[in-house]
């Protein structure tokens, strides 16, 4: 088994209902062995636009990567995810962040996620439920954390 850190994250229609439905989805393709917190934050580059939901879910799988990969795309569809926008509005987006595996760097997946590192929205809800993640060489998602400064993210609820 292998442990993936995945980014859910949703701006469009009953953004909780499909947090919620993807966390069910999920469990599915392995078993989940945490659930952070649930932050509201503004959407970071892209068009303008209303706040996401975010989350981080650690499953735990025997998929190989670009098959978890194919089976979150999947999922994304299944919520009526369109990809017209670079960084625009999304119903559903799941994003493999972190693995307690190798890194790796594909064209079409690389993992840590190259801006995980950057980005408050994902590192808040990593550090709740792996704060030792790998996010970059030699840096820790709680390591990370400490040097984000100049966004914002709001605990919408810890159970959810």
């Amino acid at each position: 088994m292998t442990r993936f850190a995945v980014a859910l994250g949703s701006n469009q229609g009953s953004r909780i209902d499909h947090m919620r439905q993807a966390v069910t989805e999920l469990r599915a393709l392995g078993t989940i062995e945490g659930i952070s917190g649930l932050y509201e934050t503004e959407p970071v580059g892209g068009p303008d636009q209303d706040p996401f939901l975010n989350a981080v879910v650690l499953l735990d799988t025997d998929l190989p990567p670009a098959r978890l990969l194919e089976s979150l795309q999947r999922i994304e569809t299944a919520h009526d995810r369109v990809r017209t926008v670079r960084w625009g509005p999304r119903t559903l987006d799941l994003d493999i962040v972190a693995v307690d595996d190798q890194p790796m760097d594909t064209p079409d997946l690389q993992v840590p996620h190259p801006r995980a590192a950057e980005r408050l929205f994902v590192l808040q809800p990593l550090c709740d439920v792996w704060p030792e993640a790998m996010v970059r060489d030699g840096l820790t998602a709680a390591e990370a954390l400490a040097s984000v400064s100049g966004q914002k993210v709001d605990l919408v609820a810890a159970d959810w």
